[in-house]
């Protein structure tokens, strides 16, 4: 169950941030104005939030695993948003840092 709740935190994680940077790129590179950045900005705030309720309670390890979520939430989000298509090596990189994470986060670890 720890595990699952992680891997769900995790994903309200990325949601909440790679939301927020694209609600503020959309606000000031496609020029939507202020309600899109605030938008953005709240967003991110909350991502901030989410990351405290991981149950490992390591910054270092909680950051240095959601980095690879991040790419390959970032990945989605391009696919799923902005009709991005990922050739072979994102896919391979956004694997490799997957892996990365189950690695930092769920080894099992002595004490």
């Amino acid at each position: 169950m720890t595990v699952v709740r992680s891997l769900l935190l995790f994903a309200l994680a990325a949601l909440a941030e790679i939301g927020g940077a694209w609600l503020v790129w959309q606000g000031v590179r496609e020029s939507r104005g202020w309600i899109w950045i605030g938008a953005g900005v709240v967003a991110l705030g909350v991502y901030g939030f989410v990351a405290t309720l991981q149950p490992d309670a390591n910054f270092g390890r909680i950051l240095a695993a959601y980095g690879g979520v991040f790419v390959a939430g970032s990945l989605l989000w391009g696919m799923a948003v902005d009709g991005f298509r990922p050739d072979r090596y994102d896919v391979v990189g956004a694997l490799i840092c997957l892996v990365g994470v189950a690695v930092i986060m769920y080894s099992p670890r002595a004490g």
